[in-house]
């Protein structure tokens, strides 16, 4: 399947792709030729579990997703203006999922195309422009959501915060300005974006908006605190404005309890506009916006049409039925909480033997591994973390890092992660962090060998180093669901995949 040597494609890259968009690893990058499920292929046939790609949600090129973009082809692929049944089928589908109120749609291709839209529509209806943010915050990569984007403002490159936008504390309960121990830590920081709100308000300023990632993923995999949303919906509607909230990174099942993340930390909170993108299509570019009637009804009575020639289209929207219909019939929503619950439990049990792990934190596969130098200051761990990454993918796992200070640990990979990979997660990430404290015992910390690489070729657990515990010592106590039952499942997702009922 490699057309060319690895080589000679970085090279082509280097030459015709722009320099700003960066690759993983870029001190010794893979060549993925083919991906299934939740295992990548290299060109020398190296498995390597992903851990990364919430685009591919219900695993790389699920036949029921694939099925239905080709069958669609072959028939029909044209745009919104002329009736077809996908468009509202898929509308109705989509709307079914949320609150009453979110009722009306507009298709899209991306999740940047979903926000700008979203922007336009909550400024169309209050007839104001501002809009509060949280810091750290990403929203998308075009003009008007780079200004609303502090992950990208306020880094190497970006402009600084413009006058029209409004800063508030992420709701971290555990690096940010109100801890763990703080009672009703969530109405606390509620009560910064109202004084944010009033303040700008005082200056003359007329807000739009509130938008926020319902849990905020470039941040460093942040759970608002209980409480949190209610409240600062109520002090958002209170001075004019509506509540946006981004699912573009967390919606669709991945909490597990609920399938929008709003639902899972909102106290039955509901925004006024909802975006969603990435794993909507399985890797198929398309997003969404809904909102109320009375939203899309001030948008529409501007006279302006709004019309987009891919948004909606029927192979689109075929594409994202089957998404929705796997979801459905292989039970990724549970097979989210099990696994991801079973994670963070391995991950917390690891954190009792290894310091540099200060905190577990997240929502079914939606998962976060904040990394410390000291448990007390909690310092972040950056070099370690970029170490860790480089180690485990030696080991054939693809893991990345974010957060402010590129130091939390990330796992939203596709739904269809069972138990064997996460017990081989486990028990890499285990000796990976042992190799560390080695290391960092006899002053060896920065002789550690954050570039070094592998050409082996293997599709198991790796196993160098220095011997760990056994996984039965270490994890033998967390609830398991049981190998039968794991079986059970791993089973009927594969009589899915291969189209047997």
């Amino acid at each position: 399947m490699e057309s060319l040597p690895k080589e000679e494609t970085l090279q082509l890259r280097l030459r015709h792709y722009g320099p700003s968009c960066k690759l993983f690893f870029k001190e010794s990058p893979i060549k993925i030729v083919r991906a299934e499920g939740q295992y990548m292929y290299d060109e020398q046939g190296n498995q390597y579990l992903d851990c990364i790609n919430n685009v591919a949600h219900v695993g790389h090129c699920h036949p029921t997703v694939v099925k239905a973009c080709t069958e669609q082809m072959s028939v029909l692929n044209t745009n919104s203006r002329f009736l077809h049944d996908n468009l509202v089928t898929y509308a109705k589908r989509l709307t079914a999922t949320l609150p009453e109120k979110l009722s009306v749609c507009y298709f899209v291709n991306s999740g940047s195309e979903a926000n700008d839209l979203a922007l336009r529509l909550a400024r169309t209806y209050t007839g104001n422009y501002d809009v509060v943010v949280m810091d750290n915050g990403y929203h998308g990569h075009v003009s008007s959501l780079i200004d609303i984007s502090p992950y990208k403002f306020n880094h190497t490159g970006g402009e600084g915060q413009k006058p029209f936008v409004h800063l508030v504390p992420v709701p971290d309960v555990y690096r940010g300005l109100y801890r763990e121990n703080v009672p009703d830590v969530g109405k606390k920081y509620a009560m910064e974006v109202k004084h944010t709100i009033d303040g700008a308000r005082r200056r003359g300023r007329k807000i739009a908006a509130f938008i926020h990632e319902s849990l905020q993923s470039c941040g460093g995999q942040i759970i608002p605190p209980p409480g949190y949303l209610r409240e600062v919906y109520k002090h958002t509607r209170e001075a004019g404005a509506v509540c946006i909230a981004d699912e573009v990174q967390v919606g669709f099942g991945r909490v597990g309890s609920h399938f929008w993340a709003f639902q899972a930390v909102g106290d039955e909170a509901c925004p006024d506009i909802v975006s969603m993108g990435k794993p909507i299509g399985n890797g198929h570019p398309m997003s969404a916006v809904i909102t109320t009637p009375e939203i899309a009804e001030a948008f529409g009575a501007t006279g302006m049409e709004y019309f987009n020639t891919f948004g909606g289209n029927p192979v689109s929207c075929a594409i994202g039925l089957a998404v929705m219909d796997v979801i459905d019939k292989e039970d990724l929503m549970g097979n989210a909480s099990r696994v991801g619950n079973y994670l963070m439990e391995g991950f917390r049990k690891l954190g009792e033997k290894h310091s540099i792990i200060g905190d577990v934190r997240g929502l079914g596969f939606f998962i976060g591994i904040d990394l410390v130098k000291d448990k007390t200051s909690r310092e972040p761990a950056t070099a370690e973390a970029q170490h860790i990454i480089y180690r485990m993918k030696e080991r054939f796992i693809l893991l990345s890092t974010d957060g402010p200070h590129r130091n939390v640990l990330k796992l939203k990979g596709p739904m269809c992660f069972n138990i064997k990979d996460a017990d081989r997660v486990l028990i890499n990430l285990d000796q990976v962090l042992t190799e560390i404290e080695t290391a960092s015992s006899n002053n060896r910390l920065e002789q550690l060998p954050y570039r070094k690489d592998v050409h082996s070729k293997r599709s198991g657990p790796v196993f160098t180093g220095s011997r760990t515990l056994s996984h039965d010592a270490l994890f033998g106590n967390i609830k398991r669901p049981s190998d039968n039952d794991s079986d059970d499942e791993e089973a009927k997702r594969q009589k899915s995949w291969a189209g047997v009922d």
